[in-house]
């Protein structure tokens, strides 16, 4: 083990000791989970500080969308892992196509379940492994790394700063080498771990909460929702059917009989029943004026 990496985890306020769990392994686990949650309190409020930078990256992942651009996390370990769980939520709640939030993680899709020795070291396999899926101008890569110097990370952000893709970083300490290559840096400083360097407790939840604010507030930025609701939901499985008809009711005030039958005669696309029950139109003409406004109901 090299003392650079040694010295350089001691300078990171992600792996400082916590001077309030110094007792941690005598406690209950009553007191244990009691330290754990107010520990979590403290997620929101550094997720606060850095709304300016996570709206700033939702305007750039929306500008992206309309482009025919493409967001795409990758990271290592958690980070990565989070990014990938993000993505793969999009689809069925947005129906978007499974390319438009990609999900990359080093060692790739086998470092999901068991973690991939040396992958997140390289500052090679990152550009490697964005060159595969075609990264593009119109792109946005969002780093993830509580750290902030995860060399796979690293290499992720410069190589779409030579593509001349948006560059965004997520990281857990300030000033960190991902923040100081990205072209908008996120850095919500959560603080030492309850259990020292343990970055899957108050970072993993951090970055968790920024990526769900990232996804969520760009699909809306491009006409996913309206008022609050999720009109581009897939209805895939019987739930997200049951939900679907929920949709249509809340949105049009119309009763379950009429949401159902709307949503058949729109091939069960929420959006469009609830466009064809709002203006009495027809599928086609509902579907010119959707179009018309770029999907924005509400427009």
């Amino acid at each position: 083990m090299s003392n650079h990496l040694i010295d350089a985890l001691a300078k990171l306020v992600s792996e400082d000791r916590n001077p309030n769990t110094m007792d941690l392994d005598t406690l209950s686990s009553l007191e244990i989970v009691e330290k754990m949650n107010q520990a979590d309190k403290e997620v929101p409020l550094a997720i606060e500080k850095a709304l300016p930078q996570i709206a700033n990256a939702v305007d750039a992942i929306a500008m992206a969308f309309k482009q025919g651009g493409r967001l795409i996390y990758i990271g290592a370990g958690t980070s990565g892992r989070l990014g990938v769980l993000d993505a793969s939520e999009c689809p069925p709640t947005f129906s978007v196509d499974k390319n438009q939030v990609i999900g990359m993680i080093a060692g790739g899709k086998a470092a999901m379940f068991e973690a991939q020795e040396g992958a997140e070291d390289s500052l090679v396999l990152a550009e490697k492994d964005l060159a595969s899926i075609g990264l593009a101008a119109v792109d946005v890569v969002v780093g993830i790394a509580a750290s902030g110097r995860t060399p796979y990370v690293i290499g992720a952000l410069e190589y779409a700063n030579n593509i001349g893709a948006t560059s965004v970083s997520l990281s857990c300490n300030p000033d960190s080498p991902i923040a100081n290559r990205a072209t908008i840096a996120i850095s919500p400083i959560v603080g030492p771990e309850v259990l020292t360097g343990s970055t899957r407790l108050k970072a993993g939840t951090a970055q968790k909460l920024v990526l769900n604010m990232l996804s969520t507030a760009s699909m809306v930025k491009t006409g996913k929702a309206y008022q609050n609701l999720m009109v581009d939901v897939k209805p895939s499985n019987e739930k997200l059917v049951a939900r679907a008809i929920r949709i249509v009711m809340q949105a049009t005030e119309c009763d379950r009989e009429q949401a159902e039958k709307r949503l058949r005669q729109a091939d069960m696309k929420v959006k469009l029943a609830i466009m064809m029950q709002l203006t009495g139109s027809g599928k086609a003409q509902a579907t010119a004026l959707l179009e018309h406004q770029n999907g924005f109901i509400r427009q």
